[in-house]
């Protein structure tokens, strides 16, 4: 393992993960009050959000920036795509559109904790991949839609012309015309509660500047790793509380959470070297492609797509790609990303 494999998992915020695991792995009561877990995760993003806008001040909006954006936006639509042409052949298509929502989106905490990691090792990344974390939210949660939409065209034609629905091999059935259209689950997107915080948090951080930063370092700056430790404590207790969920699971889904990873970042690899990201940039890209949503996804598609069943697309997402990322996954991104970039 290389050093910065070695300071990941000596990291004490890595290892009150860990913790967390172990306690909930024995059923310890340790738990982390819902109204406090929900605080730490508000503050995590508005943190990441100040930070990244301080440092957008400082670089200024250019191309340097519009291309990592733009890089990131393909991502988050190249790889739900991928996802749902893989998982419909193993699971029903809605809730392979499910999956490949989950993993297409991206993970705010495996992003903040990569931050942490970068900095730590003195490797300067651009404060616009807040933003882009932003930005790759909503791409796969449209394509979710539109994939159930289709999906349940031809139940609605079998129904037209009198047919029994079971002479089609799978018959799934999706938000319909009479519902919420295409407007509203566009502003659900955009104004979920923890976007619009990570955003304005990137927005005041870019307006306000140095003067900004000076005043709120010892809110975003020194409280920050403890914040995250705390965090990561929980999630850890909850990744141990999910896996339950994650061991019902065909084989072939536990292939997908854990490869898919891999599959992803090198994707979002070989994009950076194509356009030339410094490798900072380029880990960031890697791990927001190769991380999934266990938070703003699910809450959508519960009720964008109530079919789909959360045991699946939150258990694999929570319980095995989540800690693979915190774990090994990052670690292995920075690597990969020196020895391609340099």
């Amino acid at each position: 393992m290389n050093d910065f494999g070695m300071h990941t998992l000596l990291d004490p915020a890595i290892l009150f993960f860990l913790l967390g695991i172990l306690a909930g792995s024995v059923k310890s009561n340790l738990e982390i009050p819902a109204p406090i877990a929900k605080f730490l995760a508000l503050y995590l993003l508005m943190a990441v959000g100040l930070k990244g806008g301080f440092a957008l001040d400082k670089s200024g909006l250019d191309a340097a920036v519009a291309i990592p954006l733009l890089a990131c936006v393909a991502m988050a639509f190249v790889v739900p795509i991928l996802g749902y042409a893989v998982l419909r052949r193993i699971t029903d298509p809605l809730n392979a559109a499910a999956v490949a929502a989950s993993y297409g989106s991206v993970s705010a905490v495996t992003f903040v904790t990569a931050t942490q990691h970068l900095e730590a090792h003195d490797m300067a990344f651009g404060g616009h991949m807040a933003a882009a974390m932003v930005l790759m939210e909503t791409p796969a949660i449209l394509l979710a839609l539109v994939w159930a939409r289709r999906i349940a065209q031809p139940s609605q034609r079998l129904a037209a012309v009198g047919l029994p629905q079971g002479s089609m091999p799978v018959i799934c059935e999706s938000p319909d015309a009479s519902g919420p259209g295409w407007g509203h689950w566009l502003r659900e997107c955009f104004t979920e509660g923890a976007q619009m915080l990570l955003l304005g948090a990137l927005l005041i951080g870019f307006v306000s500047g140095e003067t900004g930063q000076a005043i709120m370092q010892p809110f975003s700056g020194d409280l920050f790793k403890g914040m995250l430790a705390f965090f990561l404590l929980d999630m850890g207790v909850q990744v141990a509380k999910n896996f339950a969920h994650v061991r019902k699971a065909p084989g072939l889904l536990w292939a997908y959470a854990l490869v898919g990873p891999w599959v992803h970042a090198g994707i979002a690899l070989a994009l950076a070297a194509v356009v030339d990201l410094p490798v900072p940039d380029a880990v960031l890209l890697m791990v927001l492609s190769a991380s999934a949503s266990y938070i703003v996804v699910p809450a959508v598609l519960r009720h964008a797509l109530p079919q789909a069943n959360p045991a699946i697309y939150l258990g694999l997402s929570l319980g095995l790609t989540f800690p693979f990322n915190i774990l090994f996954g990052i670690p292995m991104y920075v690597a990969w990303a020196q020895m391609a970039l340099g």
